[in-house]
């Protein structure tokens, strides 16, 4: 007989009951189902929610649509393309930016700008440190990628082709920086053979910059040498090495002496007569900005507040004109001629100089009025317009001073 080996108290394999597989219903764990791939969706520079890149849509859950509005209770809204957001764009125009906007976190540094820059023309961004002057600058040369928006340098997206942009865009940033043990000459050959300048070519072109940035003594010694205004000319040269169409300068005389930014200014307004460039100009330096700029814009917390011509600026919203008006003689013989010039709509007097009025006319009628006190026999001592000052203009446009502060 053949011994029983099985433990009595095990029950036996054969006889092993089996858990009973759940069935569907409530009582059946769900086995979680597949979520759909993320769609793409489309690029669109006029829409606050869209980035740059292509973004993705989030998945909607079960639990989540009865939160979600209704396809009839969703604002219907058009997405404009690249073509229309550039469809207003002059034939010359050489740098564009529509609805650029810039964000950093919840911080955002360029808000929704529009911008046009001309062929030829000299723009001045005028703005406190901060307001997103530079920003703007490195959107422009493809250094930093928009959050959203359009921009155009010479018909070339910055963002997708930057290398195109940078070898036909000179830039002179506000730190210039360069190899110490090298000479002037050295670093300008260095940046030729980067943008792939033949030698001999390379040679002759920086001969004739260093002699127009007036570094030709200077050209064989190092650059550590150099001080700070023999280092932004330098800049300026290194900029030019390539025969770029645009130059941009982000504050080119900061930290350099008063003589200094005088020979500079000279040297921009003689380049760009010779070589008929487009500059665009970033300061918070007032007065470089209204010698050497044909417009300007008025730069605040990241938006471009004002743009023109400065004697459209100057005319304001209301056009109406103030002058200054002084004679060899008594000042209430001007009431009476001042009155009686067409577009004159009073006469009173400076609050702080009894011997200056203060006229007041719908346009501009200084040639008019010195005419009409020098047939009245009271020649002018002092005529002026207000708001011809450039810190006039900017204090009426930017509610913070040029620290970036409150006026």
């Amino acid at each position: 007989m053949t011994e029983d080996r099985t433990n009595p108290s095990e029950p036996r394999r054969g006889l092993q009951r089996r858990r009973p597989r759940p069935t569907a219903g409530l009582s059946a764990r769900p086995r979680p189902a597949a979520e759909p791939a993320p769609a793409r969706a489309p690029h669109d520079p006029d829409d606050p929610e869209a980035g740059f890149a292509d973004q993705t849509e989030a998945t909607v859950r079960p639990w989540d649509v009865e939160a979600s509005p209704s396809p009839e209770d969703r604002p219907k809204r058009r997405r404009r393309t690249v073509a229309e957001l550039l469809a207003d764009v002059p034939e010359d125009s050489v740098i564009v930016a529509r609805r650029l906007t810039k964000q950093y976190g919840d911080f955002t540094a360029v808000d929704r700008l529009d911008l046009t820059i001309r062929r030829g023309e000299v723009f001045g961004l005028l703005g406190p440190n901060g307001a997103g002057k530079t920003t703007t600058v490195l959107m422009l040369l493809g250094l930093t990628e928009p959050t959203r928006g359009v921009v155009r340098v010479l018909g070339l997206d910055p963002t997708r082709e930057p290398l195109a942009v940078k070898r036909q865009v000179g830039y002179l940033p506000d730190n210039v920086g360069f190899y110490g043990g090298l000479t002037g000459r050295e670093n300008l050959r260095y940046t030729a053979r980067l943008n792939g300048i033949p030698r001999r070519r390379a040679d002759d072109r920086i001969d004739e910059l260093l002699a127009e940035v007036r570094l030709g003594d200077a050209a064989d010694k190092k650059a550590e040498t150099y001080s700070r205004g023999m280092r932004q000319r330098l800049g300026i040269a290194d900029a030019l090495v390539k025969s770029p169409s645009v130059l941009i300068l982000d504050e080119p005389t900061i930290a350099i002496d008063p003589a200094g930014v005088e020979e500079l200014l000279a040297l921009l307004r003689r380049l760009v007569a010779e070589h008929s460039l487009t500059v665009l100009l970033s300061s918070h330096i007032l007065g470089q900005v209204q010698s050497l700029c044909d417009r300007v814009g008025f730069f605040s917390a990241g938006r471009l507040v004002a743009a023109g011509p400065l004697d459209e600026l100057m005319g304001g919203a209301e056009a109406i004109v103030e002058l200054e008006v002084a004679v060899a003689g008594p000042a209430e013989g001007i009431d009476r001629v001042a009155l009686s010039v067409p577009g004159v709509t009073s006469v009173v007097p400076d609050p702080h100089l009894d011997h200056i009025r203060i006229v007041t006319a719908s346009h501009d009628v200084a040639a008019p009025l010195a005419t009409a006190l020098a047939d009245a026999h009271l020649p002018l001592t002092h005529l002026r317009r207000r708001g011809t000052d450039l810190m006039e203009l900017y204090r009426r446009y930017v509610p913070e001073g040029i620290d970036g502060r409150p006026h």
